[in-house]
């Protein structure tokens, strides 16, 4: 029996229905609500995208992920833009996203309260975690981009109010990436490494929509705001823009200029006031001083010459009753000079005894002198024919004076001295060294090894040289 049903393997028909899929929906943008969301080792995100009546799989590849603003979670409602494929391994359909947004600014207001909540239950926004902010910093830290009014006004505001060490962190404020590099800016900060650690930390950008202040709502940044050891004030947005990172941080300010505002105090207002608390200790104590004074008047001291009078009166009396100072001094000025006679004549008789023994001492080293001379002068003459005699002994026993006793030296070739005649062979030439002179000479005759051991009457072996 013959049909028109056409046949396929299972790959075939598998490969078929991708085709057609992807044929018929090529290019697809989808509307729902994020399910079961999972990201992978391999950084790919596998998700479900559902409604109230179908649920579609669907995969982002791990580069789109890179690209992506927002990261997929559970719950949000989005947007996506893809084609439809299949999978034949699960026999099931799937999209593959290359773009995703959330839908709309309701979307986005659910997911903050969501995680609005979420931090609030863990006490991220408790008070009482909250620190004071420093009362004059020596450094503070901007963390915002460098480009822009935003870090401009800061550092002018700072300059005006009160000039300090500011250090500047640049950091997207916007995008994909920004999330991560402000939380990075704030661990950063608080893990100093070469540079002041700041004693207050401003997260800083100007206004913009939800979306545009979105980086400041994601979790990272929020969980690095309340770890953060270093007072930190946020300012993102207008006043009336609120992000999670508002409610984390140690005090929340308006705008950019109100967090410089809030950092350092105004430096005239406080030269105003030491000043003026320098003039009100100057008339302090001026007016102290004439109090005391018009005290000092009013108790009517005595004059000072009413108060010496008495006194006077009695140095008068003394000096009328002491004798004159000249008859009380004369004994006294009679008996010096008595001593001073003394001590004269004591002081010669000194003299002229020390003048004798220093006589006597000269003579007596005169003569040790003398002594110790002739003693020196025998010593010497001693020590020279000592020396003399040696020097004749020396020279006895010199290597010329040996020489000059008949006797030669005897070299080989390499300038050795030759002590055995078991140092030479028959043949070899040898220098002899005579006291008048050197001349060289062959050995002639056998060499024989030297006997272990000779007999007193037995000659010994001699060999000839030949003269040249």
């Amino acid at each position: 029996m013959t049909t028109n049903t056409p046949e396929f393997t299972v790959s075939e028909l598998a490969n078929s229905l991708k085709r057609t899929v992807e044929e018929t929906y090529g290019h697809v943008r989808v509307r729902g609500e994020l399910g079961r969301t999972t990201i992978a080792k391999s950084g790919h995100c596998y998700l479900d995208i559902k409604d109230d009546r179908a649920v579609i799989n669907s995969i982002i590849w791990k580069g789109v992920m890179n690209r992506l603003s927002m990261r997929p979670e559970e719950g949000m409602e989005v947007i996506c833009e893809g084609k439809l494929s299949t999978y034949p391994g699960r026999s099931n359909y799937q999209l593959i996203i290359e773009k995703m947004e959330l839908a709309g600014a309701g979307a986005l207001m659910a997911l903050f309260e969501k995680r609005k909540k979420m931090l609030a239950a863990e006490g991220l926004f408790d008070e009482g975690r909250k620190v004071e902010l420093p009362f004059l910093p020596k450094t503070i830290g901007v963390v915002t981009s460098p480009t822009g009014s935003v870090i401009r006004d800061i550092l002018h505001r700072i300059t005006d109010r009160f000039p300090s060490h500011v250090l500047v962190w640049p950091v997207l404020v916007q995008g994909d990436k920004a999330a991560e590099q402000i939380a990075g800016a704030i661990n950063g900060f608080n893990h100093a490494e070469g540079f002041p650690r700041p004693d207050v930390l401003i997260v800083a950008r100007g206004g913009g929509s939800m979306e545009d202040l979105w980086c400041f709502n994601e979790e990272i940044v929020a969980r690095a705001a309340a770890n953060s050891k270093i007072p930190l004030i946020s300012a993102v947005g207008h006043e009336t823009d609120w992000t999670l990172i508002d409610f984390v941080a140690d005090y929340r300010a308006p705008t950019p200029t109100g967090a410089a505002e809030v950092a350092v105090p105004v430096r005239a207002d406080y030269v105003e006031t030491v000043e003026d608390y320098g003039l009100r200790l100057l008339r302090a104590l001026r007016r102290s001083t004439s109090e005391r004074a018009t005290t000092l008047r009013a108790a009517r001291l005595p004059r000072i010459d009413a108060v010496l009078a008495p006194a006077r009166q009695r140095l008068d009396s003394a000096r009328a009753t002491l004798p004159p100072i000249s008859r009380l001094l004369e004994p006294k000025q009679n008996r010096l000079t008595r001593q001073g006679q003394a001590l004269q004549s004591a002081m010669r008789f000194t003299k002229q005894r020390q003048s004798t023994d220093l006589t006597r001492q000269s003579e007596t080293l005169t003569r040790y002198a003398r002594t110790a001379e002739s003693a020196l002068k025998r010593q010497i003459e001693t020590q020279s024919r000592r020396l003399d005699r040696a020097g004749k002994l020396l020279d006895a026993y010199s290597y010329q004076g040996v020489l000059d006793r008949g006797y030669a030296m005897v070299r080989d070739a390499d300038g050795k001295v030759v002590r055995t005649k078991s140092a030479v062979i028959s043949g070899q030439g040898v220098s002899l060294t005579f006291a008048d002179g050197e001349v060289g000479a062959v050995i002639s005759g056998k060499s024989a090894p030297k006997p272990k051991r000779k007999s007193a009457t037995q000659p010994s072996d001699k060999k000839q040289a030949n003269l040249f």
